[in-house]
């Protein structure tokens, strides 16, 4: 097995930058998902709610980060040393909110009152300690520092579909090729190009996966959700990847080989 392609998502439910290899840090791939959006009572927003957001296109700049708002412009992101509490999922963060020209853009973008918030180093959200018993952190992602797909396993499921998707709806991290189709439910533990990481949970997935990654809109039909929940469902939830820790900071690059060397 050996890497296919890395993934990493600067802002949180915005488009991703596939790239030929990435650094981690405490926090998982650097630069993943240490911006997100909130509204007006600081609560988290994604694309559940606003599949639109799928078109506003990210990239990396010289002085951090970068947003394409289609309609609007591009705007480098930068933190203001306004403090506020936000809110993603169950879990209440400190974060610097943006500067007003980006929130404005997006707002108007949104029909909606929003905008953008960067998490310091000074914050610090736990990974779930349920799942991960080490003091370990994460940015804004759903709950853990990365996702692990397998392209058979999206082979497999494209074999169910009359319209195939590709791997943007799952927005993972890694994406392996090389292995049997499911299985990385079995996986425990990987070594990828010599650095080790733990598998610690399945992803559930949610109606997310059923928008167009290029138009932004929601397919009719819930696909490939729908299809995926008929013979998906666990007691996590409707599974398609696995959530992973890396057990030390390093650099990974597509082509790395991918070796498990624990499993159930």
């Amino acid at each position: 097995m050996k890497i296919l392609s890395l993934h990493v998502y600067p802002v949180k439910s915005l488009a991703g930058i596939q790239v030929s290899l990435f650094g981690m840090d405490d926090f998982g791939p650097k630069g993943d998902r240490r911006w997100m959006i909130v509204d007006a009572d600081r609560n988290f927003i994604t694309q559940r709610a606003f599949p639109e957001l799928a078109k506003v296109s990210v990239s990396f700049v010289e002085n951090g980060v970068s947003v394409h708002i289609p309609g609007e412009g591009n705007f480098t992101l930068k933190a203001t040393d306004e403090e506020t509490r936000v809110l993603v999922w169950r879990d209440w963060v400190m974060a610097q909110v943006g500067e007003s020209v980006a929130n404005q853009a997006l707002s108007r973008f949104c029909g909606k009152d929003v905008c953008f918030v960067y998490m310091p180093d000074s914050s610090f959200r736990r990974v779930d300690a349920g799942r991960v018993s080490e003091y370990r952190r994460v940015g804004f992602a759903d709950g853990f520092p990365l996702l692990i797909t397998n392209l058979a396993s999206l082979e497999e499921l494209n074999g169910h579909l009359d319209v195939p998707v590709d791997m943007r709806r799952f927005r993972p991290n890694i994406v392996v090729e090389g292995s049997a189709p499911w299985e990385e439910d079995h996986w425990r533990k990987l070594e990828v190009g010599g650095l080790q990481f733990d598998i610690v949970k399945p992803c559930s997935r949610c109606v997310l996966t059923t928008v167009d990654p290029d138009t932004g809109v929601k397919d009719p039909g819930l696909q490939p959700l729908r299809t995926l929940s008929s013979y998906r469902r666990t007691a996590d939830g409707v599974i398609f990847g696995q959530n992973a820790i890396h057990e030390s900071p390093g650099v990974i690059h597509v082509d790395d080989s991918v070796t498990v060397i624990e499993s159930e």
